[in-house]
Formats: C-alpha cells, structure tokens, sequence
C-alpha cells in the first residue's frame, strides 16, 4: 500500500528532495566566458515526446525514488528559449501525477536558472502566473555592469547583456522577494567583487550566491587578491549592518574548520543521486556529464528513455565521499570544511575515467576565503560583543534612574 505523504496545504515537504533535470535545450543568447557547457548548440532541442517517455518512465518506477519531494529542474543553455516545451512538460507532469496518485503531486517545485534576458516576455510570464506557487527562479546577473559584461555576452560579438538583464530584476523580486542570484568568479573579474556584492545589494537583491570555478584557470597572486577583495567586502558588511538584512555566500560559520572520514565524510556532490535527461533520451547522473559538458571524457550515460536506468553504471556514485576520492593533503587539511568540489569537473580532470580522482585547483582560493571568513566573524563577533555591552550598560542606566527617581519627593 502505498503511503500518503501529501500535505494538506499544498506545501512542499521538508527534507532531501530529488533532483531530475531536463536539458531542454544546448542553445543560448549569450556565450559566457566562464560557461563549463563547452557544446552550446542551436540543434540539439528536446522535443515532447521525449520529455513524455522520460515523465512516463521516471513517475513509473516510483519505489526507486522515494524521496519525499521532487524539484523538477529545466536548463539549458537558456531554459526559456524553449517555454513552449516546458509549459507542456509542466501541464503534463502535473495531470501525470495526480492521475497516478504519486506521493511527489503537490510536493514538487519547478526550477530555472535564467539569464534573465527574455524573463518579461508575455510567455514566461504568463507560465509564471500559471504556476506561481510551485516555482523558484534565479536569475544571474554578476554584479556591477563592468564585471557582468566582461563575461556575460552575448555569442558572436563582445557586446555585454548587463542591460538586458538589469531592467528585469525590479520585476522577478517584485514576483520573488526572497530570490538570490548566483555571481561567478574568475581570475579575471577577482578585483570587482567588492563593489558587486554591494552593488547586487542596491538592486535589492539580498541573497548573494557567489563561487570561484572550478576548472584550473587560476594565476600567481589570485588568492592574495581574492583575500583582499573579501576582507575589504568584510569590513563593510559590518560597519554599515548589511549583515543584519544581507547575505554573501563567501562568508559562513562552517567554514574552514578539520574535518575525518569518520564524523565529516560526506559527498560534496549529489552526482548519482540526481538525475538529467537531454534532448536523445539519456539520462546522466548529473548535467555535468553530459557530452557538452565535458571538455576532455565521453559522456556518462547511465540510459536512456527506452531501456531504462542501468543501475551498474550509478554503482561508483553510490561509494562516493570525502575520504574515497580525496589524497591524502585534503584528507588532513586544517581548513577543509566549505572546500567544495563538483564531480563532473572531478571527472573531466581526472587523469583516467574515474570519478575517484578530486580536482583541486579551487585549493589556494578556498584557503584564502577561509582567511578572510575568519576576519569577517571575529570583526561580527567583536561589534555584537560591544553592542550587548552598550545595551547590558544602558539597562542598568535605566535601573539606576528609576530607583533614584522612587527615592525622591516628589518624582
């Protein structure tokens, strides 16, 4: 008998949610100078029918998925190059579901990441209105217009998309107050962190997602300079209170602390758990390992929409921690805790086809954050202590007036 996990409210349910990506297609405006899809196409487009038989097969194989919620997620390239298509998936995975009884209807979410560049458009819109309580959407925008158009532009020329995207901001807050953006960093936008962050800020966004890359492009002095940007952002976060009403994903209590493989050895990475299908019907243990994602393997198929999931090719993700693919440097690092890593880049960089091999060029970065992480809460920590005390002496100002003023005749 199957049990009934639905909320009552149409709520989403708490806990680890499964992850299932559809490509929907390889194309978009921009070519991103960081961008890790490496086969950006304009022919590769999923169709309905594949989406249809993909659906068909993952809501029928249920018990292999019993996570209590679902995030069903579209990426590109550009998502909303293809709102046709995903307004149909969409229509169809919400009929599939509640004809099916399954214990992921009422408790899934819609996910995109945009570039926000066609966001106001009467189709997205209209999708968004259509299904407005089951969606979370994050637009990218990299901070000021200087660091945004260095990378961010669009294909085929250096023209940057910074104004195209910024126009649309006001709205999706205005449609998604609590929505934070995502901001990546290469070595050669590191001396514009500072002024971004606090830029993203003055648009009203008030959730800052913010990361190096991965891949190894960083050069001599970047961690010196990356520091420097953080510190600088540091002092200003806590002199001006944006800390009270702001966030930057840079800054965090659990980072930068010795972690073993007995207590602390949990995979980074939800490769393998999460699952992606592209516009040929294969499914993946992640986008990132899709063919155009990968600069230097063969794709990772784990099948496909016609001969289902193929269990043993998922068998290396299910081993997968800390301890089984880092060397013995990371194992033992004083600082390891927040050093992130993505299994697909772990993948392309190995030295063979294993997934077993941790790519650590993010190194020096992580080690420099964590420098300047440390300054960040002792310089909090020290301004809270110092207003507590404040407050601590003004109580007992306050104490001390009111006992005087008793004493006295008349008050």
């Amino acid at each position: 008998m199957k049990q009934n996990i639905k909320t009552q409210d149409g709520g989403w349910q708490s806990g680890i949610a499964k992850s299932i990506t559809f490509i929907v297609t390889k194309d978009c405006q921009l070519a991103c100078k960081y961008c890790y899809l490496v086969g950006k196409n304009e022919t590769e487009r999923m169709t309905f029918s594949t989406a249809k038989a993909a659906i068909d097969y993952i809501l029928s194989h249920e018990d292999d998925m019993p996570q209590a919620s679902v995030i069903w997620d579209f990426i590109g390239g550009e998502p909303f190059l293809e709102i046709d298509l995903i307004d149909k998936i969409c229509d169809y995975l919400k009929i599939e579901m509640f004809r099916r009884n399954h214990h992921w209807f009422n408790s899934y979410r819609f996910s995109f990441s945009t570039n926000g560049i066609n966001y106001d458009s009467e189709k997205v819109q209209r999708f968004i209105k259509k299904n407005r309580s089951h969606l979370s959407i994050g637009i990218t925008i990299d901070g000021t217009e200087i660091k945004h158009d260095m990378n961010r532009v669009y294909k085929g020329t250096e023209k940057g998309s910074y104004k195209d995207v910024v126009r649309n901001i006001p709205l999706w807050l205005e449609q998604f107050p609590g929505a934070g953006t995502k901001v990546t960093i290469i070595s050669a936008d590191l001396p514009y962190i500072y002024e971004s962050v606090l830029h993203l800020y003055s648009l009203g966004i008030h959730d800052v997602n913010i990361n190096c890359v991965f891949e190894d492009v960083w050069n001599d002095g970047d961690d010196k300079l990356f520091e420097e940007q953080l510190m600088k952002l540091a002092d200003t976060i806590v002199d001006e209170d944006y800390y009270e009403n702001y966030s930057c994903s840079f800054f965090s209590e659990r980072l930068g602390k010795p972690m073993d493989c007995v207590t602390d050895n949990e995979n980074w990475c939800g490769a393998g758990k999460m699952l992606s299908v592209d516009a040929a019907g294969n499914f993946y243990p992640c986008t990132r390992f899709a063919q155009y994602s990968l600069r230097n393997k063969k794709a990772w198929i784990i099948g496909n929409i016609h001969d289902g999931i193929d269990k043993n090719k998922l068998r290396p993700f299910l081993t997968l921690d800390r301890c089984t693919q880092s060397n013995d440097e990371c194992i033992g690092c004083e600082v390891a805790s927040g050093c992130a890593w993505c299994q697909g880049e772990n993948f392309d960089a190995a030295d063979t086809n294993t997934v077993f091999q941790r790519a650590t060029a993010i190194c020096k970065m992580h080690k420099a954050r964590v420098r300047a992480n440390n300054y960040y809460w002792n310089k909090l920590y020290r301004k809270l202590e110092r207003l507590q005390q404040r407050e601590r002496f003004e109580q007992n100002k306050r104490k001390d007036n009111n006992v005087t003023c008793l004493k006295s005749k008349p008050c």
